[in-house]
């Protein structure tokens, strides 16, 4: 895999539930840590837009061409707007990789879903799509999906794109341009 590989990081911006929206940041990134481009959508508050969305962002990019996957903070952006990431591969032609630092805690959100939203089954099918994949590191694991890629090129992926601590480069950057944006200035880990 080449060093200078295109990737796509995509992370939300912080929000209270009692908002309507939040942002959500695509930062198109080589994996040695050279930023090219900066995307910018919104999404609804526990909505079920955000696939539409982040295919949109994905087709309607100059960048598309070049890059080579699209790595996305979880699989729920805004709460629960959650990301079929099959899906967003499928029409986008883009593999797409999940990482999260904690593995998800199924049966809790489950309840949270019942308890919320009359679509919840639905909600909760799209989280258990695909298989999560737990990657050692050199600090603490992180959980991984994948569509479109095998979890062991989403590994190298990975790996070339985290240069400190364990998450890749173009999900923390996106984190923290969001972050900024929403609040003045940005804070809390990807």
């Amino acid at each position: 895999m080449k060093q200078e590989i295109r990737l796509l990081g995509v992370d939300d911006g912080p929000f209270h539930f009692s908002d309507e929206k939040t942002v959500i940041i695509g930062v198109v990134m080589r994996a040695s840590g050279y930023i090219e481009g900066i995307l910018k959508k919104e999404i609804s508050i526990d909505g079920n837009e955000a696939t539409s969305i982040i295919v949109d962002m994905i087709n309607h990019t100059r960048h598309k061409k070049q890059v080579k996957a699209m790595m996305l903070d979880g699989v729920a952006l805004g709460g629960f707007n959650i990301v079929d990431i099959q899906k967003v591969f499928e029409e986008t032609d883009l593999p797409v990789i999940t990482v999260t630092r904690d593995k998800p805690n199924f049966e809790s959100i489950k309840t949270a879903l019942q308890s919320h939203f009359d679509d919840w089954e639905q909600r909760y099918e799209l989280l258990l799509n695909g298989t999560l994949f737990e990657m050692e590191t050199a600090y603490n694991p992180i959980f991984v999906k994948c569509a479109g890629i095998s979890f062991e090129e989403a590994k190298e992926i990975i790996t070339l794109a985290t240069i400190r601590g364990v998450i890749p480069e173009p999900i923390r950057v996106a984190h923290i341009i969001a972050s900024g944006i929403l609040r003045g200035e940005s804070y809390g880990k990807a």
